[in-house]
């Protein structure tokens, strides 16, 4: 089965074929516009998705040497995302559809993200916990077959990733600042950090995740100390930011591991291109924890495709439903 991916749901726009589950082409173009903003501005990533991805679609084409004739499936992201973004990718779908009467199917970005894993180790068995931990979503799901999940725990607030790029907004990185934070907190050569985050704890759910206090806490941190103090000591600041994040998914992720009883673990999301967080789950779960490359964290339209083609083979695609505030 060859299927054509297409994701575009916030600031990356890429285009992917995989035949058989194997990639045969993954172009991303990530877009460095919003660097000077601090964020992503919606309608400019909107206008940049529309500008690149006809040029990407050619390019993952002539790489693979296929045309559009011989794709068994186009797989778009339709959800979650930016309402702009995803209208970009799924009309462009949609066109590819229409002219070339390729079946179509939807696909959920969070779905993705949990598959992306499976490209590099196709023989991860189910079940097996996704945690799920990017810019926009932090969560851990029991996935115990294709297309039946179970959401154990998320952010009640803030994702994770967001959380970098915030308190690395106030320390001075540019946009997006997890690897500036991982990299200033790989300086700190101190053996005991005296600067202490809280860990936020949900008593509702004690698998939930709670990021916003954290931002509050290292906001209030920095406004009582003056300018050469932060300068001085700033790789002890984001090493302890960085500690207590990690921290904060390590501990919800092995609860979640006691209570259902699964020590299989994929840890999937643009966080999980954080070394030290793979660092510390592997001295939790050992041999038993899958991580993607580091391309296939970020956001890319051949973990898009492989969800499709799993779908596929269990025959269950549906027709594209732009949905940008849905959950998995």
């Amino acid at each position: 089965m060859r299927v054509l991916g297409i994701e575009s749901s916030c600031d990356e726009t890429s285009i992917a074929i995989i035949e058989d589950g194997k990639i045969l082409a993954n172009t991303i173009y990530s877009q460095l516009e919003h660097s000077q903003y601090g964020g992503v501005v919606p309608e400019i990533a909107s206008r940049a998705h529309l500008e690149k991805i006809d040029r990407l679609a050619s390019t993952v084409f002539q790489e693979s040497g296929l045309s559009p004739q011989q794709m068994d499936l186009i797989a778009v992201t339709d959800s979650p995302g930016l309402a702009g973004a995803l209208l970009v990718g799924i009309s462009f779908a949609l066109g590819l559809h229409t002219r070339y009467r390729i079946p179509i199917t939807g696909i959920n970005h969070l779905e993705g993200h949990i598959f992306s894993v499976l490209l590099e180790n196709p023989g991860l068995q189910f079940p097996f916990l996704a945690l799920v931990v990017s810019g926009g979503h932090t969560a851990i799901y029991r996935v115990d077959e294709i297309g039946v999940y179970q959401c154990m725990g998320q952010t009640v607030d803030d994702a994770a990733g967001e959380a970098f790029d915030k308190v690395g907004k106030m320390l001075g990185f540019c946009y997006p600042a997890g690897k500036s934070i991982e990299k200033e907190a790989s300086l700190y050569t101190g053996t005991n950090n005296s600067i202490n985050f809280p860990i936020a704890r949900i008593w509702a759910n004690p698998l939930d995740f709670s990021f916003s206090g954290l931002k509050t806490a290292v906001k209030y941190f920095l406004s009582s100390k003056d300018s050469d103090f932060i300068k001085n000591n700033r790789p002890a600041i984001c090493e302890s930011f960085q500690n207590t994040v990690i921290q904060s998914l390590r501990s919800r992720l092995v609860a979640a591991s006691q209570k259902s009883g699964i020590r299989r673990i994929a840890l999937v999301g643009g966080v999980a291109c954080n070394s030290r967080l793979r660092e510390e789950l592997k001295k939790c779960f050992c041999n038993e924890i899958y991580f993607p490359s580091t391309l296939l964290c970020t956001d890319n339209a051949a973990m898009i495709a492989l969800a499709a083609q799993k779908r596929a083979e269990k025959g269950i695609t549906r027709f594209p439903q732009m949905n940008p505030s849905a959950s998995l």
